[in-house]
């Protein structure tokens, strides 16, 4: 007889589970600091709060299926607002207060909050039905509201894409998809972890592991900000975390840093990283550092799930692939056609989950009684098949393991002389060399070779200066004659978005400029 299909749990099912088993665990915690004491809620304060501050929200106009926009740092009241509104049943869409002010506003347009809750010294800069976080403490404290009753398909989430090279898309996120993260949190997260989470709450890292969290009684330790390697140690020390997490500008900032050295680590089980790549080296002497595992993960915004590596997996493997397919997801790399590639061959990465988004927002529509999330339709046929497959742009191969290999995003790769360069593959080359500490490649056009490769190099001694000679003359026995950088910028860091992602639109303007220098006569 085939197995019953488990029934989709929501985040408030989870949280109510959670404060039933561990009512004092500390769910989430934002560590002392030199402007604030320590500051925790427990999975039964939560709770308890949960029905109350989604009756103030109602009272304020927000209804099952109104958006709630939090414009709010990563914090305590971040996850009391967004657990208030799925009580509600609304949809709660999560913006970095770090966007630009036009930036900000095309999004609130687009999503149509019923309510908008703000750090107080952003209040002026929005209208309409707009609350201060501060205010969020005199609410009413009383309520006998019930939860909603969402459907698995019902929307929980719009999570908005980083916008590096395009416009910004709103990934829309069910009840469904939450609950299926559960099943692929793999070693990162395991019942009772206190869990450092180092990215802002408005990214998918956060919006769609929520439910994971109350299902596991995960306490989520809160990195205060702004980010600094010496408070994130101490931290580490402090709230005696079992699972940190970074990504590879942060892990090297904190090795750098002398108080590493001296910090007591003792509960830490594993250590993560993602979003870029890290050196071999690098893999080591983090493992060394922390004295454990590091592992890689791998997802986007879209597919919410994705690959990662595993405990004992050598170094090479952490630092050079982001591993297998985690629980529930499935791997397929494929031609321009669709086809599937061979292993070795550089494809597009698809990757299929239930905790896949359900498509891209084009906008809501606020109506008399309830609001309407209208979808485009189009932007969603370009990522996601009608079979559930999610284009991540990025391109990859497999290794003989079956580990994923990535090579770059589609959008960043150029061609020199005929040839298709993956600066990922040149980078990783690049940051194996002794003069090198860390390195981005960009293409800029050329009149005869169509585009060159130009590499922002981080030289490891600031005094000396590697010239394009050296660099290429060291790269020869690594990568190809024309994988090897055509140009060579030498900076003191490499530029990176509010979420620490290299950001290569801001060196393409020196990319171009130092490319016909090159070819400039004297």
């Amino acid at each position: 007889m085939p197995a019953q299909p488990t029934r989709v749990l929501t985040t408030i099912e989870h949280l109510l589970a959670a404060a039933s088993l561990f009512p004092d665990r500390e769910a989430y915690v934002e560590p002392a600091t030199d402007a604030r004491e320590r500051r925790t809620v427990t999975f039964g304060q939560l709770a308890a709060s949960t029905p109350q501050l989604s009756e103030a929200f109602a009272r304020r106009g927000l209804r099952a299926g109104d958006v709630l926009a939090l414009v709010l740092q990563s914090s305590i009241d971040y996850a009391r607002c967004y657990l208030a509104a799925q009580w509600l049943g609304a949809v709660t869409t999560g913006m970095n207060p770090r966007l630009g002010s036009t930036q900000m506003a095309e999004l609130l347009e687009r999503c149509a909050p019923a309510l908008t809750i703000v750090e107080d010294d952003l209040e002026q800069q929005f209208g309409g039905n707009v609350l201060q976080r501060s205010v969020l403490g005199t609410l009413p404290t009383s309520s006998t509201r019930p939860a909603y009753l969402a459907e698995p398909d019902e929307p929980v989430a719009i999570v908005w894409t980083s916008g590096t090279t395009a416009r910004p898309k709103g990934a829309l996120f069910s009840h469904r998809c939450l609950d299926a993260v559960v099943a692929g949190v793999d070693v990162l997260g395991a019942a009772g972890d206190i869990r450092l989470s180092p990215l802002p709450f408005s990214h998918v890292g956060y919006m769609t592991r929520v439910a994971s969290e109350m299902a596991l009684g995960i306490s989520t330790v809160i990195t205060p900000t702004p980010w600094s390697a010496a408070s994130a140690i101490s931290v580490l020390s402090s709230e005696r975390v079992t699972v940190a997490q970074g990504v590879p500008t942060q892990w090297a900032l904190m090795l750098d840093h002398p108080s590493l050295n001296t910090a007591e680590l003792s509960r830490l089980r594993v250590a993560g990283t993602g979003a870029a790549k890290m050196p071999a080296s690098r893999v080591e002497a983090l493992r060394n550092a922390l004295k454990v595992p590091v592992i890689v993960r791998y997802t986007s915004t879209e597919s919410s799930l994705g690959c990662g590596t595993l405990p004992g997996d050598p170094d090479d493997v952490v630092a050079m692939t982001v591993g297998r397919p985690v629980a529930g997801v499935e791997l397929d790399l494929c031609d321009d056609l669709g086809h599937s590639v061979d292993r070795g061959e550089v494809g597009n990465v698809r990757l299929r989950t239930n905790a896949a988004m359900l498509g891209y927002v084009s906008r809501v529509v606020r109506g008399p009684e309830t609001s309407t999330i209208e979808m485009d339709e189009e932007l969603t046929r370009a990522a996601k098949s009608d079979d559930g497959w999610i284009s991540t742009s990025d391109l990859g191969r497999l290794d003989e393991l079956g580990n994923l290999e990535l090579v770059g995003r589609r959008h960043e790769l150029f061609q020199r002389g005929g040839y298709n360069i993956y600066p990922a593959e040149v980078e990783e080359a690049l940051r194996t060399l002794s003069a090198v500490k860390d390195a981005c490649v960009v293409g800029a056009p050329d009149e005869i070779l169509g585009e060159v490769g130009v590499a922002f190099v981080v030289p490891t001694d600031p005094s000396l200066r590697p010239t394009i000679a050296e660099i290429r003359q060291e790269l020869s026995p690594l990568i190809a004659d024309y994988k090897r950088p055509d140009v060579l910028v030498v900076v003191d860091q490499i530029p990176v978005t509010a979420m620490l992602k290299v950001d290569r639109n801001a060196l393409k303007p020196a990319a171009e400029e130092a490319a016909q220098k090159r070819r400039r006569p004297v």
